[in-house]
């Protein structure tokens, strides 16, 4: 049986934000959305747990996570197998796992229980919360907080050569956009309100960067 006490030795000790209480706060929410959705709770709770057991270093920066969810897959493949899951249900919880990454939409979420864990991660992107965790990414990589992006980048998402990738750039690339692609009711309900805290930050971010207030 795989439990929280488990799951924690596969996860960083000091990662701000892909390690253990991440993932915790991923668990919380998949367990709501779950039981408010009628999905399998025993493929929720593990996908959960197992969603970024590779890769999820923040060190690596995006090379080091660009194929976590596969790795995660591949290794939580190993831990069903040795607990003595079916294979249809290691698949389902498989399908979970690579199915969450924003990045990649090669393979979305079909079942209720990976579009479950697809809004738990994403909303964890989101509100006060998702401030600390991108402000903190770029920290521990050594990226800018605050950089104006380029006329370039904000009409197409590609950076101008040399231009620097910061927690603005990432929230009009990627945590804007966030809201509007949860599946479930209660995340629907959840993401609203986190994103407007998340809009109102990087604009009251870049008002105070120019000088404005």
């Amino acid at each position: 049986m795989i439990t929280i006490e488990t799951a924690r030795a596969w996860y960083p000790n000091h990662d701000p934000v892909h390690g253990f209480d991440h993932v915790l706060r991923v668990y919380q929410l998949a367990e709501r959305f779950a039981l408010a959705e009628g999905a399998d709770l025993e493929i929720v709770r593990a996908a959960a747990l197992l969603h970024d057991a590779e890769g999820s270093a923040t060190h690596g920066g995006d090379e080091g996570r660009k194929n976590h969810h596969h790795d995660s897959a591949e290794f939580a493949r190993q831990v069903l197998e040795a607990d003595g899951w079916d294979e249809s249900r290691i698949e389902a919880v498989l399908h979970c796992i690579r199915a969450h990454r924003y990045r990649d939409r090669s393979e979305p979420p079909q079942t209720t229980e990976a579009k479950v864990i697809f809004d738990a991660d994403k909303l964890d992107v989101l509100g006060a919360i998702g401030v600390v965790r991108t402000v903190a990414y770029d920290v521990v990589v050594g990226a800018p907080v605050y950089v104006e992006p380029s006329e370039h980048f904000r009409k197409t998402g590609k950076k101008e050569p040399g231009e620097a990738h910061s927690s603005y750039h990432e929230y009009l690339f990627k945590l804007s956009k966030v809201k509007d692609l949860m599946h479930t009711s209660l995340a629907k309900e959840m993401a609203d309100d986190r994103h407007r805290y998340l809009e109102e930050f990087f604009e009251r971010l870049g008002a105070e960067m120019r000088g404005e207030i």
